[in-house]
């Protein structure tokens, strides 16, 4: 009995060894020539994309219009630019009891986003 369950041990190893193969992709040969990578390089080096946010009447983007940035995509949403706490209850002493304090939107602004292309 234990030279049949020995063999079908190494049965079963030698059947899960010889399945497993190597896995080769012929369908995307590499192909590492000078010319790809130069090319390659010349497409990255050429164009620089960058993303920037300004919030709450900042705006900065006519600095990177004066360097030749192009803003390729723009975009707004709205963002709480400021909080302010008030007291839950009357009775409420904030500076003792900080658990009746209620956090809050004070004021809400823009937040442009601009995708910039160079």
């Amino acid at each position: 009995m234990k030279r049949i369950k020995q063999f079908l041990r190494i049965f079963l190893v030698v059947i899960f060894l010889t399945s497993c193969r190597k896995s080769i992709n012929n369908d995307y040969p590499i192909i590492n020539s000078e010319e790809n990578i130069n090319n390659n390089i010349n497409k990255i080096s050429e164009t620089q994309r960058m993303e920037i946010k300004f919030s709450c009447g900042d705006d900065g983007i006519s600095e990177y219009l004066d360097n030749g940035w192009i803003i390729l995509k723009e975009d707004t949403q709205e963002k709480i630019c400021t909080w302010k706490s008030i007291p839950a209850t009357k009775n409420c002493d904030m500076e003792k009891d900080k658990g009746c304090k209620i956090t809050k939107p004070d004021k809400i602004g823009e937040e442009k986003i601009y995708l910039l292309e160079k």
